[in-house]
Formats: structure tokens, sequence, C-alpha cells
């Protein structure tokens, strides 16, 4: 749901009297953002820190931040991050030193999901839009080291968050939790890497998007991208099982929506509140994966993070 001006100037006001965010780097991200009382106010995005969209990338910081952890808040949808992350700029400019703000628009990001349709930007950003972001940020499936500080809104180099928790390196920490299970069935990132294959050419948004989803895997060598079905069919032919196949997974990652095969991983069949429970447990250590890992341009979120630790 795209906010309305009122709204959005409630999460304005409330992010710029936010004590927390003083002197801190704050990374505005998509999530749920609705207030119980309807209106938006300090106390609740207080709160909102522990809500799983923030709290997954918080748990992402690397061990070595240790003083002023970045700030990430909840904005509701990836426009309604765009439009916020704008419009407090933009009312920090107008005020000047007379703002009456904590925030610091000097360390203020933004991190938005791909997603297969492209975002306009506007706001005279350098960037017109997330697709034109996504090609300078990144150069295939790494980040364009020499590009990173020309940006301030960033967006996932795969398709959205949930594509982060199925890279195959999470395997090992599906294996530690109690039996998970993924459709019904014993979880296989493999299974679930040929469901998602197979679904590409019945996908309304990959079709209608597919010079885009075309462009984006050019540099996977083998794949047939001239529609979606002959782009399912090769890469099923291509992807072995139990073999290395990172680059065909992150081809795959960067084009098929993965929120709803993330949500078929869980517990036992028919007990879907433990399941949504395991999920948000497997999230936080999803995160401590990523803290742990070498900020390489390979490794997107520790990488982002090294890339905003400059602004402290």
């Amino acid at each position: 749901m795209v906010l309305n001006s009122e709204k959005l100037e409630q999460q304005c006001e409330a992010i710029r009297k936010l004590r927390e965010v003083k002197n801190r780097i704050v990374v505005l991200c998509e999530g749920g953002t609705s207030p119980e009382n309807g209106r938006h106010s300090p106390q609740w995005y207080a709160r909102l820190q522990k809500m799983p969209d923030a709290s997954f990338y918080k748990r992402c910081v690397p061990m070595w931040w240790r003083e002023r952890l970045p700030h990430f808040l909840n904005c509701g949808a990836r426009k309604d991050v765009i439009d916020i992350y704008f419009a407090l700029v933009e009312w920090h400019k107008n005020q000047g030193s007379s703002a009456d703000s904590y925030l610091d628009t000097q360390k203020l990001f933004a991190f938005v999901d791909l997603d297969i349709q492209p975002q306009s930007i506007g706001h005279d950003y350098p960037f017109g839009d997330t697709e034109t972001i996504l090609h300078s940020l990144y150069d295939a499936t790494k980040v364009n080291e020499q590009n990173v500080h020309q940006h301030r809104i960033w967006v996932t180099g795969l398709i959205h968050k949930e594509a982060y928790f199925l890279l195959p390196q999470m395997q090992e920490i599906f294996a530690e939790s109690t039996e998970l299970f993924y459709n019904q069935s014993p979880l296989s990132l493999d299974t679930l890497y040929l469901d998602m294959a197979k679904a590409i050419e019945s996908d309304e948004d990959i079709k209608k998007h597919f010079s885009i989803v075309a462009d984006r895997i050019k540099y996977c060598n083998g794949l047939d991208a001239r529609d979606p079905e002959k782009l399912s069919s090769s890469w099923q032919k291509l992807f072995q099982p139990d073999a290395k196949n990172y680059e065909l997974i992150l081809a795959l990652l960067m084009i098929k929506k993965a929120k709803e095969y993330w949500k078929k991983i869980g517990l036992q069949p028919g007990d879907e509140f433990a399941s949504s429970r395991i999920r948000d447990t497997l999230i936080l250590a999803i995160g401590e994966f990523y803290a742990h890992q070498e900020p390489t341009p390979d490794m997107h979120i520790p990488f982002f993070l090294k890339a905003i630790y400059s602004y402290i």
C-alpha cells in the first residue's frame, strides 16, 4: 500500500523525533509499519527495530562493528521507502541549521528489494530507477566496488531479501535446525530450486518484464533467454543436483520471486504457526551467518554494511 501525504509526513516526523537515530547511520528498509493506534510515533518506530525486516539487517551487522551501530527502520513498501528517504532529505534541506531533528541525512541510506518491475526514483536522483541502480551497483553477481559511493539508495543484488535466505550456504544452518520440510517433504534446496525454475514459464511477471529478466542473466553461459519457456527448460537441463551450480542458482534468484518458496519451509505440514516461528528463528541465524562473512563483492549484504560504515 502506497502512503498518502499525511501518513508519509507522520512517518517522517516520527523518524526525525526518534532519539535513537542521533549520531547514527540510519537505513530505511522495507517492512510493515502499521501502528496500533493508526498514528506513527517515535515510540512505535523504536519498537519497529524488532520487526523481522529491520531485525534481520540488524543481525547482519558485522562482528567488528562495535560502536554506534546502524539503525534500521521499516518504512513499508519499496516506493514508500524511497518516498520517505527523499521527504526526509528535502525537509532537512529546507529547514537548514534550524531543523528540529535527531536525524543526520548525511548518514541516511535506503535499502530496497530489486523485484522484477523497476521502481522509478525521481527527485533528480542520478539513477532513474531501481534497474539502473542494479546495473551500476553490481557487475553480474558481484558488487561493483568503484561505484558504491555514488549510491544512497541501494537495491538487493538478488530479487529480494528472502532470496538471500535460500542460497546454498544456508544448507548448514537448515541442517542444524529441527527437521525441516519444504512443501510437505523433507527440505531439499535442490528441489526448491527446480520448482522455482519450472515455474518460470508460467510466471506472469516474468512474461511481462522478460526483456529485463534476459538482461539480468546474460552473464550466465548456457541459458536460453529467448522466451520464458526456453529459459525454464535450459535452466533445468543445466542444473545438476548435488553439484556446483552456484552461478545458475544466483541467476535464478535474480529473476524468480522467492518469498512464496521461503514460506513453504517449516516444520511438520499443517502446523503453520510453528512453521512461522521457526522461519523467524532461521532468519536470525541467517543474519548471524552474514555477520561473520568477509565483506567481499560476492557477499552483497556484508559489503553494503562495509560501505556505509565509512559514514560513521
